[in-house]
């Protein structure tokens, strides 16, 4: 039963936007730009596992949460990676000492084409793990009457996990669906779901497909 202060309450489809974390060319194709220093061998060896999950689970199972929240209308927004220069000054320091420039307007910075945005959908570039420290998306998802947030993409245990427990502080009731995340090992993705269980509602995808496909009017989600 739903209690008013507990976090396993259903989302109000009307209240609801969905958030997917950073499933964009740069580190989700693996040609993308956080990838050309390796060669095939160690890219193998350090990211089999992230390419083959998101291939053949995570982005088929984001690709279906896209399209049942557009068929019930819920808000379908997204975050990039994405500096707002080209040289990437703006950046956070995390991301200089890291490595990580995605220059503005560059190819690795659009989202992955399974996934991409139509054309009144929202894009939050940002420049730090959390969507909610370097964007307005806050200001935003208010001004877009949404208490309610669905949040999938990767990785798991890092800037979806940042985007989890931000969202939450900030007042947000947030649903992850478990399989249409992804990090770069099944320990990794298990210890974070874990670790943020006290911060959000963890379902599968069809379990949320299915709560969508009722509570938006009986349709039926697409198995």
């Amino acid at each position: 039963m739903n209690h008013p202060l507990s976090r396993e309450i259903e989302i109000e489809p009307a209240r609801t936007a969905l958030l997917f974390i950073d499933v964009q060319n740069y580190n989700c194709i693996p040609h993308g730009g956080e990838y050309a220093h390796l060669d095939a061998a160690e890219k193998e060896q350090r990211y089999g596992y992230f390419f083959r999950t998101l291939e053949h689970s995570a982005l088929p199972n984001m690709v279906r949460l896209q399209q049942a929240c557009r068929r019930a209308h819920i808000e379908v927004t997204y975050t990039v990676i994405e500096s707002m220069t080209v040289d990437g000054r703006d950046r956070s320091l995390d991301y200089k000492i890291t490595g990580f420039n995605v220059p503005k307007g560059s190819a690795d910075a659009r989202m992955v084409k399974e996934l991409a945005p139509e054309d009144d959908e929202i894009v939050f570039p940002k420049t730090s793990s959390s969507v909610f420290i370097s964007t307005n998306i806050d200001y935003v998802l208010r001004n877009l009457g949404a208490r309610y947030l669905i949040i999938a993409g990767c990785l798991t245990d890092q800037c979806v996990d940042s985007a989890i427990r931000d969202a939450c502080d900030l007042g947000y009731l947030v649903t992850v669906p478990t399989d249409a995340c992804v990090t770069l090992s099944p320990e990794r993705h298990e210890w974070s779901l874990r670790n943020n269980r006290g911060y959000c509602r963890q379902r599968t995808t069809q379990q949320l497909l299915d709560e969508i496909g009722r509570l938006a009017g009986g349709r039926r989600s697409v198995p």
